[in-house]
């Protein structure tokens, strides 16, 4: 072929670093976003933090909600008794993680100080205490120590006795019965149950340490001969091998169900995670206002003093990162703007939600909030994710009023979420000896024109962690 020169036009998009910068934050979640923050104020020494100033209610009137600031004022101006309880919204910032919780705090009351004092204690310190409280021999008091030290998060001894014997120094010469005279020496502190080797021993722990009477006698020969029974509920067989007639198999089953399985475990320490919602909900005059909260919303600015250096020498080093700073800071007004316009979206759809809760949550896709603001519908699905809005009734993630939907017979749709509202409703009001089956609510919720399949009631049960109709069946 002979060489030639051609000439084609063509047309590619090319996203600039402001917008791919914009497409970041959106796509952060608040303690995401305050740490990218942190390293752009590290990083650029034209911006600084500003605890002076509110919610720039000017920035976010020209992206179009004008209308959600002047609410914020109506708002605060608002009688309570019409505004609804706000119980739910603490005066420093934080917000109750459920519906309808309150509470007050007396600052003469060492009550709550004293929980959490008792929090902070592990397992292993709370069973040291006491060993120090025994009198031991010096050797028996390291062995006992050394029992603790292998005990897991729940208080169970997973290793055996051999092992562990194998596992200590050969100098020691430890024989597994100095570990047996060890282990029962911890079998007796506290709390009961701890150091057992397995379920059954930990709950028979607990009965032993218990007064005698018939009622402890027949729930410890179940816990050692028939616990498996017990688990899958088989009453017949149980009181065909123990015997005993509903009345006391009744008991015994109350007293095992108060017994507890893990007794280590109120010593873990718990991994507390806080959300901080992007937008906050209130009910103002019969109507439901979505405004952005003022916490979760970056304090940052422009420093005055480089920016004026700045506007005198043109062509300084620093140009570069004054409009980097520009860009941060107006991508970030921006980003609140987008979730504030999607948020106010969804809470125009789901108004029955927040009036009667999930069994009036309606269907929702992603598409209809796009096509209602003129968004891409991968743009929402950005905003909804690990972004939080607080309601009266709780903290939800955006895209949890979005779902999958079933048909009903008047060619309406339902929410999988108002589905398993009503699932868990019925199963909460039925009776003890006659649970329902999948397949009765099934046919309950057809007479009232919502058609689910026996296998999607079972699957929506299964998310909400209620067990099958055998196991809920009770004496």
């Amino acid at each position: 072929m002979k060489p030639s020169l051609q000439l084609k036009l063509t047309q590619h998009l090319a996203l600039t670093p402001q917008l791919q910068q914009s497409i970041r934050l959106l796509q952060l979640s608040t303690l995401e976003l305050e740490h990218e923050l942190e390293s752009f104020l590290s990083a650029n020494p034209l911006l600084e933090r500003d605890e002076e100033y509110s919610l720039p209610e000017a920035n976010l009137r020209e992206s179009g909600v004008e209308q959600a600031a002047e609410q914020s004022q109506t708002d605060e101006r608002a009688d309570s008794s019409l505004a609804g309880d706000d119980s739910w919204l603490g005066e420093d910032g934080g917000y109750a993680g459920s519906s309808g919780s309150s509470g007050s705090f007396d600052d003469d009351d060492d009550s709550d100080y004293q929980d959490v004092q008792a929090a902070t204690v592990s397992l292993r310190e709370h069973l040291l205490a006491q060993l120090g409280l025994m009198t031991l021999s010096s050797r028996d008091s390291v062995l006992v120590r050394c029992l603790i030290e292998a005990l897991d998060d729940d208080g169970y001894l997973t290793q055996s006795l051999d092992e562990l014997a194998d596992s200590m120094p050969p100098e020691l010469e430890i024989e597994p019965e100095e570990l047996q005279i060890a282990l029962n020496h911890l079998q007796h502190l506290d709390p009961t149950g701890v150091g057992a080797r397995s379920p059954v021993e930990c709950l028979a722990l607990q009965l032993e340490a218990l007064p005698v009477d018939p009622t402890r006698t027949l729930a410890l020969e179940i816990v050692r001969q028939h616990l498996e029974l017990l688990a899958h509920h088989d009453f017949p067989r149980l009181k065909k091998h123990t015997g005993c007639d509903d009345d006391e198999l009744r008991a015994a089953h109350l007293l095992i169900c108060s017994l507890n399985p893990r007794p280590g475990a109120q010593y873990a320490s718990s991994d507390t995670r806080y959300v901080t919602p992007d937008v906050v909900v209130r009910k103002v005059r019969g109507q439901w206002a979505v405004n952005v909260n003022s916490d979760a919303f970056p304090r940052i600015r422009i420093n005055s003093l480089y920016a004026q250096i700045l506007s005198r020498q043109r062509g300084s080093g620093l140009a570069s990162q004054l409009q980097e700073a520009r860009w941060l800071i107006r991508n970030v007004q921006q980003r609140f703007d987008t979730i504030l316009r999607v948020a106010q979206a969804i809470v125009e759809r789901q108004r029955q939600f927040l009036d009667h809760g999930e069994v009036a949550m309606r269907p929702l896709v992603l598409r209809e909030i796009a096509d209602t603001l003129g968004l891409h519908e991968s743009t929402i699905s950005r905003v909804t994710t690990q972004k939080y809005m607080a309601t009266p009734r709780g903290i939800y993630e955006l895209k949890y009023f979005f779902g999958s939907h079933v048909s009903t017979d008047a060619g309406g749709a339902c929410s999988a979420t108002a589905i398993r509202a009503l699932i868990k409703q019925m199963i909460s009001a039925e009776e003890p000896t006659k649970p329902l089956s999948d397949s009765q609510i099934s046919e309950v919720l057809g007479q009232q024109g919502i058609v689910v399949a026996r296998r999607t009631i079972a699957k929506y049960r299964e998310a909400l962690n209620i067990p099958p109709v055998n196991l809920r069946k009770s004496l």
